[in-house]
């Protein structure tokens, strides 16, 4: 058993750094970039939401017969909640989920850095906000209900993607689809977290203002999850089951629990 942990905890740390390194990535390196000609070579806000689909998707597959490729606090939470999930096992997972989004930020930092004259805190370093901090203004009333709905729908796709009367083996692409759409509405809103270990890791190196509103993106995710979760089997008329320690007897939830 403890060897089986280990593994799907690798599996969550692999999938998670992953996730920020190449989500955030995009936003810190590639969003903005101009060409020796003054030509804007960035890839915008269309190619930072591609990037944090992309990551999902591939590490869907790549992880989620191992883990069940969560990758985010708030979608081990809300499967908990749905009963996909066992309790005994969120902590394990939110921790290497933090840890592991904690490291990725960090090697970001250090190539970020190479560059003269670059600042995490000036530039944001992809770190969420609210207000003087939102990319578009957004208040901070705008900015938790955009995390609770937006999350909330993440979770309805996931569960209802890898629900054993769903068609099988899309369920990677539907959820990384649905994250590069949540992105699209949301980067000017937030910068789009729906993810708390994405929020946590950026925001140690983007200072201060970062931190102080780093809460919303704990506790917006979380309730956003916990709704999807409590409600999905009463909404759908799905039969409620509690999986093997979080790896579906289903190998499409297996790849697919993930975020």
């Amino acid at each position: 058993m403890a060897a089986r942990l280990r593994a799907r905890l690798g599996a969550e740390f692999l999938g998670t750094f992953g996730l920020v390194f190449g989500g955030c990535g995009s936003a810190v390196l590639a969003a903005t970039f101009l060409g020796d000609d003054g030509v804007q070579l960035g890839i915008g806000f269309v190619g930072v939401a591609l990037a944090f689909g992309l990551t999902v998707l591939t590490g869907a597959y790549a992880f989620g017969h191992v883990s069940g490729g969560h990758f985010n606090p708030a979608v081990t939470i809300g499967l908990a909640v749905a009963k996909r999930f066992a309790w005994k096992s969120v902590l394990p997972y939110v921790v290497t989920q933090v840890v592991a989004g904690t490291l990725a930020a960090t090697v970001l930092f250090v190539i970020a850095s190479g560059r003269a004259g670059f600042s995490a805190s000036e530039s944001g370093f992809a770190a969420n906000g609210y207000g003087a901090h939102s990319p578009g203004g957004y208040g901070l009333g705008a900015a938790l209900l955009t995390e609770i709905v937006l999350t909330a729908a993440f979770l309805y796709v996931i569960l209802g993607v890898t629900d054993d009367r769903a068609p099988k083996g899309f369920a990677p692409v539907a959820i990384g689809l649905a994250l590069t759409l949540i992105h699209l509405i949301s980067i000017p809103v937030t910068n789009t977290s729906v993810n708390p270990a994405r929020s946590i890791a950026v925001a140690w190196f983007a200072g201060p203002a970062a931190l102080s509103q780093l809460w919303l993106f704990i506790i917006a995710p979380i309730i956003g999850a916990v709704i999807a979760g409590a409600s999905y089997a009463a909404i759908t008329g799905a039969a409620k089951s509690t999986l093997d320690e979080g790896v579906a007897n289903n190998p499409e939830r297996t790849r697919a629990h993930r975020a």
